[in-house]
């Protein structure tokens, strides 16, 4: 065996330790739950629930949850309409002023206007129109609930679906990143290689042009991981390392 050969299984041992290092050091924790590694599907869920409930806070959904209170206001509203009907009216002057203290001065009591007069108007249509107005008031209501759970529906999709892509990239930078440090360990070796006479300069060439192409597409998956991070943080408000215990 030559120096040559023996170099080149030395620095393959090393390139392994390396990789075996690397890739135990990014390895997610058990507090940062991944969906391609994790075991505990009550975290997973805790997670996503947990995040449902913090996008809920959206100013899209408030809206829908007022529109039900006041469609319920509305419904009040015209259930107790039937009181428009009513009306009062009182009459107030010296003469009942004095009956009132139990002196009239000998005036008649009977030539003297009502104090209180009360008076109901209904028209013809009035019950029926009482009742179809309750009838819209109530539907909606109907329509605001149903509204307010399609909002539900929708941020619970989006908000699940945008952690799903955040994970996903999050999973890809980290291969990447494993890929490229290889790359740079493949590249380093095919160097010592060609200063000892083992390897020509296109090897070396070929091998440094890998490495340049992993390390691009670090730089990608780093921004996507990035940007998929920050849409997240904007349907919860909070940030994501926050939610998932991150140090």
């Amino acid at each position: 065996m030559n120096l040559v050969t023996m170099n080149r299984i030395i620095a393959g041992i090393c390139l392994l330790m390396l990789t075996a290092a690397t890739a135990k050091a990014q390895q997610p924790t058990g507090r940062n739950v991944s969906t391609y590694h994790a075991n505990d599907t009550s975290k997973i869920t805790d997670i996503r629930e947990k995040l449902v409930q913090l996008a809920l806070q959206n100013p899209k959904f408030e809206v829908a949850d007022r529109n039900v209170n006041v469609a319920n206001y509305q419904l009040r509203k015209a259930k107790g309409g039937w009181l428009g009907a009513l009306s009062a009216t009182g009459n107030l002057n010296e003469l009942s002023l004095k009956q009132n203290s139990g002196s009239t001065g000998g005036v008649n009591q009977a030539t003297l206007f009502p104090r209180y007069n009360f008076s109901l108007n209904l028209p013809l249509d009035y019950f029926t129109s009482r009742a179809n107005e309750v009838k819209i008031a109530r539907e909606n209501l109907y329509i605001a609930n149903a509204q307010k759970n399609d909002q539900y529906r929708d941020i619970r999709k989006a908000v699940l679906a945008q952690y799903e892509d955040y994970l996903m990239h999050k999973e890809k930078l980290e291969l990447v990143t494993r890929m490229a440090q290889s790359g740079y360990t493949e590249y380093k070796l095919t160097e010592k290689d060609f200063s000892d006479g083992a390897a020509t300069p296109e090897e070396v060439k070929k091998s440094e042009n890998a490495y340049y192409e992993l390390q691009m597409r670090k730089v990608e998956m780093q921004r996507n991981f990035n940007i998929s991070k920050l849409e997240l943080e904007q349907m919860i408000g909070v940030s994501i390392d926050d939610v998932l215990g991150k140090k």
